[in-house]
């Protein structure tokens, strides 16, 4: 089964789970707000992908952050600061076992399952 991770109130997460119900496919959702972000979590996305991908720099959050914080983000300081911000990892992510999709547009997911 797949999981979808991102907050549930994101308006492209509920584009995404709408999607993924219409398309009868089975997944369980994970609320960062209600149930937390674990390192190992961000870690075994960040292996998958890379770290860069999955930083929202668009969101409010990375703009709250200082202009030094921004400029000298590592792998380091992005997990540990989408762990203190979830809204700083990019939305939705969607596990597939050995594969994610971060971010949704239908046409990707209709390629991809």
């Amino acid at each position: 089964m797949h999981t979808l991770y991102g907050i549930s109130n994101c308006s492209t997460v509920k584009k995404a789970k709408d999607w993924l119900e219409d398309n009868n496919i089975d997944y369980q959702f994970h609320d960062y707000r209600k149930q937390g972000v674990t390192l190992d979590l961000l870690n075994s996305f960040e292996a998958k992908v890379g770290w860069e991908i999955i930083l929202n720099r668009r969101s409010t959050s990375w703009r709250k952050l200082s202009d030094e914080q921004r400029d000298t983000v590592s792998k380091q300081t992005a997990l540990q600061y989408m762990q203190e911000s979830p809204t700083l990892i990019k939305r939705p992510i969607l596990d597939m076992g050995k594969k994610l999709i971060v971010g949704y547009t239908a046409e990707n997911y209709q390629q991809v399952l």
